[in-house]
């Protein structure tokens, strides 16, 4: 209680973000987490978690019950929301009865962020689809992981096979020895809706082509069944032939990439403008990759086919497939008008204006006026005059900076639309950092575990970087309450406040 109070003092009242998403939690039971993303009195940008709901329905209109239930509790109202962002599940986007539109009913400026690494995904997803040997190369790595884990004899030969590779490696200098390297590898399985997944499955299976073709041999050999035999033979016919190779190798480049956007995309203090810039520079990379790494390409497909006796063909006729898209908005135009790299050099005062004209509950005619006369003058002062603001990397720095310097009192509707750009989210990964505590909180050994427990142990599994600004003791002797400390409670309560790095 004294977290989320810390929490409601932090957010003083001003606009606000919602992020949500629902998970199972152990026992089966559908649990909704919903995080608050605001700016601090010092400017800064922050994300926290207030609480894990417990819902029957999935429907969009429990959902809402259930947000407009807690922010009753926690004295706050739909009116402060400035954005949300969720997944791509039709109880989160519809366009006619979902969450984000019976929000934006009670706010008309709560604008809805698609959760960019979901978006990621699923392009990745959908256009990948679209070429034949990318969707037969997944099902092929399904199909081998489905054969090499149906039976434990083979995931030991599987395990033997790596750690003889991995002797011989050793032996002639390929490997490099040292703390955490070389370590056991297993197949991973591609899922459309899992970050990631593509890129850790097919890595993989490069890392570990050697102990595959192994235990496909074997099982060639030794199969008792002939439809287990004739499987056998022929994924090893598949895995060995260089359009598998190239097609492995070619996502792996692709796909390095747009994880590392991923990634990126997923850190807390990520800012919608940013993150457009973090788009258009994995935009360009793939686009070289395309342009210029052919050559690079075929020599390392080339070397893998040598080292595993795969024919190699020649090249006559080369492939290219293009696929493009583009989003446009006079939000996301706004947004990177307003950024500072570059000393301010895609400021536009017409765009930011479009932008404000989105947000009606906040700028009316008089105020709008208002904002294009500060643009100007804010303009002239923090990209030519100021030299405090000449080397800002983004939005973030921007609103520290401006609340230091005291400009955002001097210049009050333009820091008003840089909290909106700030509040925007880019990804819904607090909310699954959430769930990721709440699988270890609440698991097989504890999962009788009533909510009104989950949802206070996650507060402070999600909130201990400020626990050293709460006086627990104080709080406790006004109160007087003598409830133990975690070191005094029992077992379930010592394990609810497990090192960080441990929910982690």
């Amino acid at each position: 209680m004294e977290t989320i109070k810390a929490i409601i003092k932090e957010l003083n009242g001003d606009y606000f973000a919602l992020l949500v998403d629902e998970s199972f939690d152990v026992s089966r039971k559908e649990q909704m987490a919903i995080v608050l993303r605001y700016v601090d009195r010092m400017g800064f940008m922050v994300e926290r978690l207030v609480d894990i709901v417990h819902v029957k329905d999935t429907c969009a209109s429990s959902l809402k019950k259930a947000i407009v239930d807690l922010f009753a509790k926690l004295s706050l109202s739909l009116s402060y929301v400035r954005g949300q962002c969720y997944d791509g599940a039709s109880n989160m986007q519809g366009e006619l009865n979902g969450l984000k539109m019976l929000i934006r009913q009670e706010s008309r400026s709560a604008h809805s962020i698609h959760c960019f690494a979901h978006q990621l995904q699923l392009t990745l997803v959908a256009v990948s689809k679209k070429c034949i040997q990318v969707g037969e190369l997944v099902v092929l790595v399904s199909n081998i992981l489905n054969v090499l884990g149906s039976s434990f004899k083979r995931m030991d030969e599987f395990q033997e096979s790596q750690k003889e590779r991995i002797e011989e490696a050793l032996d002639m200098g390929e490997f490099k020895t040292g703390r955490g390297l070389n370590q056991e590898l297993g197949l991973s399985r591609a899922c459309d809706t899992r970050w990631g997944s593509h890129y850790k499955s097919f890595k993989n299976s490069i890392l570990m082509f050697g102990s595959i073709l192994d235990v496909l041999e074997a099982l060639v050999v030794d199969a008792r069944l002939m439809d287990n035999r004739a499987k056998a033979i022929g994924y090893l016919k598949t895995c060995q032939t260089f359009e598998v190779a190239f097609i492995l190798h070619l996502m792996i480049d692709v796909l390095a990439i747009t994880n590392k956007l991923n990634k990126c995309l997923q850190k807390k203090e990520q800012d919608i403008a940013n993150a457009m810039l973090l788009v258009e520079v994995a935009k360009r990379r793939l686009q070289s990759l395309r342009e210029d790494d052919w050559d690079s390409l075929i020599e390392k497909v080339s070397t893998f086919s040598i080292k595993y006796g795969i024919l190699i063909p020649n090249f006559d006729e080369p492939y290219v497939n293009s696929l493009r898209s583009r989003l446009t908005t006079n939000l996301l135009h706004g947004v990177a008008c307003l950024n500072p790299i570059d000393s301010f050099s895609s400021f536009d005062i017409k765009k930011i204006m479009k932008m404000a004209k989105i947000y009606p509950d906040d700028f009316d005619e008089v105020s709008m006026g208002d904002l294009e006369n500060q643009l100007a003058t804010y303009i002239i002062d923090v990209r030519d005059i100021d030299e405090r603001f000449s080397n800002l990397n983004g939005l973030c720095d921007l609103s520290r900076k401006l609340v230091q310097t005291k400009k955002n009192l001097n210049f009050p509707l333009v820091f008003c639309l840089v909290k909106f750009a700030l509040l925007l989210p880019v990804a819904t990964a607090s909310v699954e950092r959430a769930f990721s505590a709440m699988k270890f909180i609440k698991n097989d050994m504890r999962n009788r575990m009533n909510d009104e427990l989950l949802s206070g142990c996650l507060d402070l599994a999600n909130t201990q970087s400020q626990e050293d600004d709460i006086d627990y003791d104080n709080n406790a002797d006004k109160s007087g309450d003598d409830t133990p400390f975690p070191d005094e409670g029992n077992d379930e309560e010592k394990m609810c406040f497990a090192d960080e790095n441990e929910n982690e």
